[in-house]
């Protein structure tokens, strides 16, 4: 009998809840930590961020829409396959950065299950009954900004996408991802962890790719309201900026570990007057 043949595995990007190929069909090669080959990943063009970003857009409605309590499941839903595929991701993130991938993937999981937490109080740190002089209930409110763009940290590839994608999810807001583009492989990992969570299809989608493709794409896209720019390098992140400060986008980066306010950083204040008394 002869020897049996490994089933390598493909890697593809995630887009509203499918795992579609570019439709360019490109590829880059992606090494090992040791600077050997490790794979082959997807290149992301132009038309798969526009097909990323008609996917957030279309299901923002019913994600901002959803309850908190609901949200709050669904982040922690992901926290529980994360959880169950915990030997994969390690090895995607030993494989690739070779170093700390149990604590990487530790601080990932950590983080979804911290977020989930936060979904149904966070209006009550973010919001407040105004004083006002008149005979009016003053009530700020904060919501969804939209469609969020992130671009994640090139390290550490798994927790930094973490980091950057639970408290957007937790605020209600959609998101296009691109993952780290020296290590992708960890975010392609996970995006089967979400296809297995609960996520409604298009809540995430994940980009793999080149940044300076990418990013001036993101950041010039008309129906992408804000842009994480954490992890864009410094060399494009000025002209990122400045092309999203045209189109009026909100630019958000990491403030630090996680907390509240990393949510609020997504989200609007709106402001409701309503009359009071006789």
């Amino acid at each position: 009998m002869s020897e049996r043949l490994e089933v390598r595995k493909t890697y593809k990007l995630y887009v509203g809840g499918a795992f579609p190929r570019s439709e360019s069909g490109r590829s880059y090669e992606v090494a090992d930590a040791r600077g050997s080959f490790l794979a082959n990943a997807v290149r992301a063009s132009r038309k798969d961020v526009r097909d990323a970003v008609v996917a957030a857009r279309k299901a923002s409605g019913g994600w901002a829409g959803a309850t908190a309590y609901n949200r709050g499941q669904i982040l922690y839903r992901i926290a529980e396959m994360m959880e169950t595929r915990r030997t994969d991701l390690q090895r995607e993130v030993d494989v690739a950065e070779g170093e700390r991938a149990r604590a990487q993937v530790d601080e990932a999981i950590d983080t979804f299950v911290y977020y989930a937490g936060w979904t149904d109080k966070i209006a009550q740190v973010a919001g407040n009954l105004n004083p006002v002089a008149g005979p009016y209930f003053n009530i700020s409110a904060p919501e969804p900004t939209g469609v969020v763009a992130i671009v994640a940290p090139e390290a550490p590839s798994l927790a930094g996408l973490a980091g950057r994608l639970a408290p957007v999810m937790c605020g209600g807001n959609t998101s296009v991802v691109l993952a780290s583009e020296k290590h992708p492989l960890p975010g392609v990992a996970f995006a089967e962890c979400l296809a297995t969570a609960d996520v409604p299809a298009g809540v995430v989608n994940i980009l793999t790719g080149a940044k300076r493709e990418l990013v001036p794409v993101l950041a010039g896209h008309l129906d992408v309201d804000a842009l994480d720019v954490t992890g864009i390098p410094d060399e494009l992140r000025e002209d990122a900026e400045r092309t999203a400060a045209e189109n009026v986008k909100r630019l958000v980066a990491s403030k630090g570990p996680p907390s509240p306010y990393e949510v609020t950083g997504f989200m609007e204040t709106k402001t409701v007057w309503h009359p009071k008394g006789a």
